[in-house]
């Protein structure tokens, strides 16, 4: 027994060296657990890798039992928990972006989902009713973050777009409708984002972003959601945000491909200049109307947006500060790689 305990001890520390997540490293326990068993019920008493495994069924089925009864009791502990935070939330009068009420028993209703998670529970929910997040385009990356954002209940949200709803966005862009055609999209969005989810601020902004613009824009929020198409503009939104020490969770598409990271050089990780400190050589930086996109695809991209700025307002999990995801749809592959900031960096350089 002190054989596979030893084994076992290998592959966490070994795991843990390596970076492999938690749920990862318990899943080789488990299948080392079924090896094991295996190995005991179906070789002969006496056999010597059956003594080296314990030597007898037994013992490992008690071990199981109690691993299950250990696991049922951490997840009705994190329920109980769950709730505990929900009542208490509840009873706390914390501050909204402009008021002053707890959660109703409506939004309790609505959010409990997220608050029966023990990495969200009632004070990740009001982390997201404080929240000020502001997504840059109410395209195709920005239609599916807007939606989850508001669903999920940040408290403020705005959208800046100087664009209209177009026939042939709804390929794509989701939070429009045939009957909003030339309506701003900005106002298209804020009527799905209403009628979703009425106990969230929408604050529409039906102008294109400038340099003028996000300088004092970008003081008003938290977090910042880069949803454009265009180089020029990724650079625009960097440099402001920088300026004004914001986070910018920087989605990209292109045909087939997709990308998410954080920019947030305040905490330690890169800006749009370290990773990319040149623009793209003309023709390779082409939008979707000229290149196309399949249209599920900003829809993934832009849904991991959202997820990871629910994940950054509740400090759930581990994002993506430092790391970029990388999606390629085609192949259904999906990667991760290190990005860093560059000391010499022209725009963040000196922070």
């Amino acid at each position: 027994m002190l054989f596979v305990l030893f084994v076992a001890a290998v592959i966490w520390g070994i795991g843990h060296f390596m970076g492999v997540p938690r749920a990862a490293r318990l899943n080789m326990l488990g299948l080392l657990y079924v090896a094991v068993l295996a190995v005991q019920v179906a070789l002969p008493g006496g056999h010597p890798v059956r003594e080296l495994t314990g030597g007898s069924p037994a013992l490992w089925l008690l071990l199981g039992a109690g691993a299950v009864l250990v696991l049922i009791y951490r997840a009705i502990l994190s329920k109980v928990r769950g709730r505990a935070e929900a009542a208490e939330a509840a009873r706390e009068p914390v501050t909204g972006p402009e008021e002053g009420a707890p959660f109703s028993d409506v939004e309790l209703e609505r959010y409990a989902r997220h608050i029966t998670l023990p990495d969200i529970g009632g004070g990740g929910q009001f982390a997201l009713k404080r929240a000020r997040v502001l997504v840059v385009g109410a395209g195709g990356l920005g239609s599916p973050a807007l939606l989850y954002l508001a669903a999920a209940g940040v408290g403020r949200i705005g959208v800046i777009d100087g664009d209209v709803v177009a026939l042939s966005n709804l390929q794509r862009q989701v939070i429009h409708t045939d009957e909003r055609q030339d309506m701003p999209k900005v106002f298209s969005a804020q009527a799905a984002m209403t009628a979703l989810n009425p106990h969230v601020e929408v604050r529409p902004y039906n102008r294109a972003l400038t340099a003028e613009i996000a300088a004092t824009l970008f003081e008003d929020y938290d977090l910042i959601l880069d949803g454009t198409d265009t180089y020029e503009t990724r650079a625009l939104v960097n440099r402001a945000a920088v300026a004004a020490g914001r986070p910018v969770l920087a989605g990209a598409i292109s045909a087939w491909e997709g990308q998410v990271t954080l920019y947030d050089p305040a905490a330690g990780a890169p800006c749009l200049t370290c990773v990319f400190p040149e623009p793209p050589a003309p023709g390779l930086a082409a939008t979707c109307a000229e290149t196309g996109v399949i249209g599920a695809l900003p829809g993934v991209v832009g849904s991991l947006m959202a997820l990871e700025a629910v994940k950054h307002v509740t400090g759930a999990g581990e994002g993506l500060r430092g790391r970029m995801l990388i999606y390629d749809a085609l192949h259904a592959e999906m990667r991760t790689i290190r990005v860093a900031r560059r000391p010499d960096c022209p725009v963040c350089g000196s922070i």
